[in-house]
């Protein structure tokens, strides 16, 4: 087995099952023995909101909760279903909707909206909290969009096994996926912690995060977790080599 004691752990702290995938990507790119510790900062609920689809021409989805919020919900599958990345689009395709990928982020999935001619109605399928309010960028460019929110977050804390990787002085790799998962990042990291090597999804996910003062940074190329693996290779490439880098 590799020696991984030297090895910066990764601390996850995206929904469960969220986390729980993206460290077996992680862990196929970088090693199966790499260490890894889940601790969910928020918890998923499922809310169950009266969804009025009359004169409605469309979706939107920005996530794949969406998804299986709406499904649980509705049983219409006809209308054609615009989705932020590929994998929300797999996860509204197995559920039986029509789906069309957007490029992985919600100003990408807006001009994609706009450049297929579709006018809508559309309706927003999302959370109770958003980085960007699709409703809000199409109503004034002409393609009338309802928000429907079908979940919402839960803040937990951090767990004691995360707390006590922060504490041990040892280096920590963190992703940060969202502007909100920065921000709850930044409030729950103890004082006293040591190294922190973070990649964020987006410059706002980093912005969020610039509280938690890391010793290097890295934004990912994709908003996606093809992006987010290659930021933290290149803080992995940097740490090994004992380099400070930025965004």
């Amino acid at each position: 087995m590799t020696d991984t004691s030297d090895l910066p752990t990764l601390l996850l702290t995206r929904p469960a099952r969220q986390s729980e995938r993206f460290a077996s990507e992680f862990r196929a790119r970088f090693g199966a023995d790499w260490p890894v510790v889940i601790s969910p900062l928020s918890r998923l609920d499922l809310l169950s909101p009266q969804i009025e689809l009359q004169g409605v021409a469309g979706l939107i989805f920005t996530s794949e909760t969406g998804v299986a919020g709406f499904a649980r919900l509705n049983g219409r599958r006809d209308l054609p279903v615009f989705c932020v990345g590929p994998r929300t689009a797999a996860a509204a395709r197995a559920a039986g909707f029509d789906a069309k990928d957007g490029p992985g982020d919600a100003i990408g999935l807006t001009q994609l909206i706009l450049a297929s001619g579709h006018r809508g109605p559309l309706l927003y399928v999302r959370g109770q909290h958003v980085a960007s309010d699709l409703a809000e960028i199409l109503n004034p460019a002409g393609i009338v969009t309802k928000s429907c929110i079908v979940y919402d977050q839960s803040d937990l804390p951090l767990s004691a096994a995360a707390g006590a990787v922060l504490q041990s002085g040892a280096p920590v790799l963190l992703a940060v996926f969202s502007p909100r998962g920065g921000s709850a990042l930044a409030r729950a990291v103890p004082p006293g912690h040591g190294p922190l090597l973070l990649a964020a999804i987006s410059p706002a996910a980093m912005k969020a995060a610039t509280a938690l003062g890391a010793t290097a940074s890295a934004t990912a190329p994709t908003p996606d977790a093809d992006g987010m693996i290659a930021a933290l290779g290149r803080l992995i490439a940097a740490f090994r080599q004992g380099d400070r880098i930025g965004t």
